[in-house]
Order: structure tokens, then sequence, then C-alpha cells
């Protein structure tokens, strides 16, 4: 809708896309279909052959005068990739030894090596420092006992949304920090880990549950993709 709109106003778009269904049905003016797992559009972890392949191919389709135009990329998933997102519907949670917050702060240490590593991060959207994540965790435990907790860092951002940026920021720490632990694992392994054997990935379950049955019609909405 927003390619759509910029082209309307004179600009020529250009898209990737993780679900080709999906594309198909909306019709944006050129668009690449990639086979990769959600959070890989432009491919693999540190294969920059791969990724500037996808940016040619994507930017290519620039030079198409009819539209509509969806063109697959010709990548391939790594050994034991699905092509789609495992959500925690589909795994079952084991039992963990760590409690939570002890279980965020090891993951912070592989998480500062990732960063280190590769000078970036997805990390940041709540606003809050990794090294108070600890708090973080205290302030959704609170929450979802039904109890008054506060950060700074919420400022005026609707508690809803402040709950949801705080779930995205300790799971992209996960997910990073997951990347110095097991360098090379395929996605859907790694969502298997953290949906199946981590702390957080139960604890997410409970959080989305608990906004849900919210009163709140922002705070339903921002339960939506915290844990499906």
């Amino acid at each position: 809708m927003v390619a759509r709109r910029l082209e309307e106003a004179g600009l020529v778009t250009t898209s990737i896309s993780l679900i080709r269904e999906h594309t198909e049905k909306l019709k944006p003016p050129r668009a690449l279909w990639v086979p990769f797992p959600f959070g890989l559009p432009l491919g693999h972890p540190d294969d920059t052959a791969e990724q500037r392949a996808v940016l040619a191919a994507g930017l290519a389709l620039l030079d198409e005068p009819d539209v509509p135009v969806l063109r697959d990329f010709a990548g391939e998933l790594a050994a034991g990739e699905t092509g789609t997102a495992i959500q925690a519907s589909a795994v079952e949670p084991a039992a963990v030894a760590l409690g939570l917050a002890d279980e965020v702060t090891a993951m912070r240490r592989y998480w500062e090596q990732w960063a280190e590593r590769a000078g970036r991060t997805a990390v940041g959207v709540s606003g809050v420092a990794p090294v108070r994540f600890r708090g973080v965790v205290r302030f959704l435990e609170a929450f979802v006992r039904g109890e008054t907790r506060s950060l700074p860092e919420q400022g005026d951002t609707a508690l809803g949304l402040f709950i949801r940026y705080c779930a995205d920021d300790l799971r992209v720490l996960y997910l990073e920090g997951r990347l110095v632990m097991k360098p090379g694992e395929a996605s859907a392994d790694t969502q298997r880990w953290f949906w199946g054997e981590t702390a957080l990935g139960s604890f997410l379950r409970t959080l989305r549950d608990v906004m849900e049955a919210s009163d709140d019609e922002l705070m339903r909405g921002c339960a939506y993709g915290i844990a499906r």
C-alpha cells in the first residue's frame, strides 16, 4: 500500500517479500520474493555474497516498466530451515533450570559478544539499556501478576506498546546472543530452542495471555505476535 502511494507521487519503488501468497494478493508495483525465514529478508547472517545478490536482484526490478511484477530470488534454504517461521504454538515448552532474570543476564553476555563483533544490534526499541534488562523482567512479571511497576523509559508511551517494545527487545537479545552460542545454526532450530528451551519463551506465552485478556483494546492489539 505504501509502495503504491509512493508510485502515485512519482517515485519508483521495489520491495522484498517473505510471504509470496500475500504479495500475490496485495500486488505491490515491484517485489522480489526470497525463500528465507522471517527475519532474514536479505539472506543468511555473514553471507555477504548472498545479501548483495538479493539487493542487486531487488534493485534490478526498478527497470521493470510493466507493473505489478513479482520475481523469485534463486536462493536456497540452509539445512533444517523451513522457509516459514516456527511459532510458539508449534513447540512444546520444556522445564528450564534458570529463572527468567538469571537467564536474561546469562544471555546478555552472549549478546554483548555479538554486538561487539557485529558492530550493530536490533535491540533498543524500548529505550532500556540491556544492562538494565533484569529491571525489565521485574516490570513485566509485575504486570502479569496484576501489580503496578514503572520504568522511566516508558515516558508517555502507552503501556501496551511499551510492554511490546520490552518483549521484543528481550527476544532479539536472545536471538542475537544465540548467533554466538550456536554459529551457523538453522533459523528454524533457533526458533525451536527459543520457544521450547528458554524461560523467556515460556514467559512470553503467559504475557500474551494476560494482554489478550485485557479490557484495553490497544493492549489486546499489542499482544498479537508476542507468542503465536
